[in-house]
């Protein structure tokens, strides 16, 4: 049994998802995934304010590179940032709930350029992110299993 891209994505975002403590630890949700594509959700806290009162950058970039990051790592080959740049185009306040949409653009051969809009519930747009990555080599989780478990040959 081979599996369909959604299939493998959904895998491949389950077994990242286990290991990713920094996007657990900042309390972001995983809220859909498919092949080259990911969405991730996140509400801004009073402690991820800066000194002007709106969401520190750095938090807005963290949301959009984890999504980047689902959605590169879709097709259950490891993949990582290579660079990656973001334009704000509006604030994230205390209370607001974002959505990071990350699509994939492009993949050929071992690098991917990646796009990702980081939006609150209302639809205005907070940021643009631009991410190129880079295939490293392994996998996310061995697919042999999956066809032998799914024969019922094993439960390896």
């Amino acid at each position: 049994m081979t599996l369909s891209p959604q299939e493998r994505a959904e895998r491949s975002a389950e077994a990242m998802w286990a290991n990713d403590h920094a996007s657990q630890h900042f309390g972001f949700s995983l809220e859909e995934v498919g092949p080259g594509r990911a969405t991730l959700a996140w509400t801004i806290e009073s402690h991820h304010a800066n000194g002007h009162g709106i969401c520190h950058g750095g938090m807005i970039f963290a949301l959009a590179d984890s999504a980047f990051a689902f959605a590169c790592n879709s097709h259950n080959a490891v993949t990582v940032a290579q660079h990656n740049s973001i334009t704000f185009v509006a604030p994230g306040r205390v209370g607001d709930r974002l959505k990071a949409s990350a699509r994939e653009i492009s993949r050929t051969g071992r690098s991917g350029i990646t796009d990702v809009t980081v939006e609150r519930e209302d639809g205005t747009i907070i940021a643009h992110f631009r991410g190129h990555s880079r295939t490293i080599g392994g996998t996310l989780f061995s697919e042999e299993e999956e066809r032998t478990i799914a024969d019922g040959r094993s439960e390896t």
